[in-house]
């Protein structure tokens, strides 16, 4: 009888130290979730009574323009924010040496970690402004005439985004250094022996001891790209004429901002965004797993 109660003990303890966290992610996340779902097939301005349209909000979008604008830059996001992976990585090999002065050199590219996006979104616009930004001051001192990064539609996804790779890379450099202090050590010393170096030591035996990094890194960079905000609203609120709005920000515009107030039709671009999202992490957990099952 005793054994038993132990036995049950050992598998209550568990459930009842996650309870707590468990409790607040269901009430704050997985709930929201699909009360935004509920919210998506009904018309509603977010005080007065609700009309149930049922698909007409996902019709809606299938014809706006505004939302394939959204739709087109957000992918530029997830193709170009994932250059923080491998540049994270670099950055954490440099930082990962015992030479005189590296302390130094890691709270430097430290900063962009611990600095808020809102930071980063006003270095970067002053850095662009085409009369006393520092970039265009360099650029004329070249004999290169100014440009309006900001203002320009072709350019100014690009920027925001160089923008938001400072802080990315730095997280995804913490990340790496993590996971090269438990790469280990005699794997590396054993392949010194056997004259591997260079390209052929990343590949064959740092790497592969990196995977839950790189899970890791690749994940919250996706997230991050995909869930994209404060700095298309502090540096162009979504300017100039809609070419820098990301599926977030169309989002906010439709649902809480002057003009909008559509709840309904915010939370079915809401609803995209977390299917587009869901969809990628599932096809790389999907890999990582098919990977593991291989070894």
């Amino acid at each position: 009888m005793f054994a038993y109660y132990k036995a049950n003990q050992l598998k209550l303890a568990p459930w009842i130290f996650l309870a707590p966290g468990l409790i607040m992610f269901v009430l704050y996340v997985i709930m929201p979730v699909f009360q935004s779902i509920a919210i998506s097939f009904y018309a509603w301005d977010g005080l007065g009574e609700k009309e149930y349209v049922g698909m007409a909000n996902y019709v809606e979008l299938m014809d706006d323009e505004a939302f394939y604008t959204s739709l087109k830059n957000n992918i530029i996001w997830l193709v170009l924010y994932m250059l923080a992976v491998p540049a994270g990585l670099f950055m954490a090999l440099f930082l990962n040496q015992n030479v005189r002065g590296i302390r130094l050199y890691k709270s430097l590219f430290f900063f962009p970690f611990v600095i808020s996006q809102v930071v980063v979104g006003l270095v970067f616009s002053w850095f662009y402004d085409p009369s006393y930004g520092l970039m265009n001051i360099l650029l004329n001192a070249i004999g290169i005439d100014s440009i309006a990064v900001l203002a320009d539609e072709n350019l100014v996804t690009y920027g925001i985004i160089v923008a938001g790779l400072w802080p990315q890379t730095a997280y995804c450099m913490i990340l790496f250094l993590t996971g090269l202090n438990s790469v280990d050590t005699e794997q590396i010393e054993a392949a010194r022996l056997d004259n591997a170096k260079g390209w052929r030591m990343l590949w064959y035996i740092i790497l592969p001891q990196l995977k839950p990094a790189t899970f890791i890194a690749v994940v919250v960079t996706v997230i991050g790209a995909l869930r994209s905000f404060d700095l298309v609203s502090i540096m162009t609120s979504g300017g100039p004429w809609g070419s820098s709005r990301v599926l977030a920000y169309y989002m906010y515009e439709q649902a809480f901002s002057e003009y909008g107030f559509r709840m309904g039709y915010g939370a079915a671009i809401a609803v995209v965004l977390f299917l587009i999202m869901m969809v990628y992490i599932s096809g790389f957990l999907y890999k990582m797993y098919r990977d593991e099952r291989g070894h």
